[in-house]
C-alpha cells in the first residue's frame, strides 16, 4: 500500500514540477501556472469528500487501481495538449484521480495497520516519497525530450496499480488482517464536531502553506540563487524529501509526546522555517525549506488518525 501511494502521488508533486517547464516553453506567466496547481488541487479537494463518503458506505477497492491510472493519464497528457483550457482540464482529471484514491486507499491501510498511527505514518511516507521523486522524474523526462515527452510519465501509475491489485489481493487472502481490523471499526463513541471542525481549519492552513511552496519554489530559488533549472528541481525535491523525513518523525515524536502536542510545536517551528525560506541568503536557503517541509509534515499522518 506504501508503494502504491507513492505511485500516486508522484502526479501530486508533478504538478507543481512541470511549472517551470510551463513557464519556459509555453511563456506562461506566474498567474498562469499557478492556475495550473490550482486546477489540480482545488478540484481534487473538492470531490475528495464525495469519495470519502461514497467510500464511508460501500467498500470501493477497484477505486485504487482505476484513480491511479487516471491521475497518471492526466499527467502524461499534460505537455501534448496544445491550449490552456486543455491543459487545466487534463491537470484537473489527474486531480479527480488522486482525490478518488486517497479515501479509499486510507480505509485500506486503516484495515492492513490495525489503526496504528505509527504504521499510518508509513503509509503516508509513501506519498512522501513519490512527492520526492516527482521533481526527478518530471526533470529526467522533460528536460531530455521536452514537454511533448510528457506520456513517458504514465508509467508510473502503471506500477501503481499493479502494486494497488496486489495489495487487495493479499488483504483479501485468508488469514490477512481484514478481519480482525475490521472488528476494531466497531469502536463505540460519539462524532465531536468542533474538535474535527478545528483539525480541519488547521489542515486547510497547512496546506495552503504546502501547495504555495510547492507550486512556486522553483521558479522563486532560480531567480535568488540562480543556477537554471537544476537549482529548482533541487529546491523542489528538498522540499518533498524533507516532508518524507517529517512523517516518519511524527509517528514516532507522537508515540512519545502525544499527537496533539506534536502538532502544535512542529507549526509553530514550521513559521520560523518559512521565514527562513525567505530571508536566509545563500545555500542556507536549502536547509530551511527542507526544515519548513518537515515541520509541515510532522502532523500529516497524526491528522489522520485524529480525525
Amino acid at each position: 500500500m506504501s508503494l502504491g501511494h507513492a505511485c500516486v502521488d508522484i502526479y501530486q508533486g508533478a504538478v507543481a514540477a512541470l511549472v517551470p517547464f510551463l513557464v519556459s516553453e509555453r511563456a506562461y506567466g506566474y498567474a498562469a501556472a499557478s492556475g495550473v496547481v490550482l486546477a489540480a488541487s482545488l478540484l481534487s479537494s473538492v470531490v475528495q469528500p464525495l469519495f470519502g463518503a461514497l467510500t464511508d458506505r460501500w467498500a470501493m477497492p477497484w477505486l485504487l487501481p482505476v484513480s491511479t491510472l487516471v491521475g497518471g493519464a492526466g499527467v502524461a497528457l499534460s505537455g501534448v495538449t496544445g491550449s490552456y483550457p486543455a491543459t487545466l482540464a487534463v491537470v484537473a482529471v489527474s486531480g479527480i484521480g488522486v482525490a478518488a484514491y486517497h479515501p479509499e486507499s486510507a480505509r485500506v491501510a486503516r484495515l492492513a495497520s490495525r489503526g496504528s498511527h505509527t504504521a499510518m505514518s508509513w503509509f503516508s511516507l509513501g506519498g512522501n516519497i513519490g512527492f520526492a521523486a516527482a521533481p526527478l522524474a518530471v526533470a529526467a523526462v522533460i528536460a531530455t525530450g521536452g514537454l511533448r515527452a510528457s506520456p513517458l510519465l504514465a508509467l508510473p501509475a502503471v506500477a501503481g496499480a499493479a502494486l494497488c491489485a496486489a495489495a487487495l489481493r493479499a488483504l483479501r487472502a485468508p488469514g490477512a488482517v481484514a478481519g480482525p481490523a475490521r472488528a476494531s471499526r466497531g469502536g463505540e463513541g460519539r462524532d465531536d464536531w468542533p474538535s474535527f471542525l478545528r483539525l480541519s481549519g488547521a489542515i486547510m492552513c497547512r496546506s495552503i502553506v504546502f501547495v504555495g511552496l510547492s507550486a512556486f519554489i522553483s521558479l522563486y530559488v532560480r531567480e535568488r540563487a540562480g543556477g537554471g533549472e537544476l537549482a529548482g528541481t533541487v529546491a523542489l525535491f528538498v522540499l518533498y524529501a524533507g516532508g518524507a523525513v517529517g512523517t516518519v518523525a511524527g509517528g514516532r515524536l507522537a508515540a512519545r509526546h502525544g499527537r496533539v502536542p506534536v502538532v502544535r510545536w512542529s507549526y509553530a517551528l514550521t513559521v520560523l522555517a518559512v521565514a527562513g525560506v525567505v530571508l536566509v541568503p545563500g545555500p542556507a536557503l536549502y536547509l530551511c525549506v527542507a526544515l519548513a517541509s518537515a515541520g509541515l509534515y510532522v502532523p500529516f499522518s497524526l491528522h489522520v488518525t485524529l480525525g
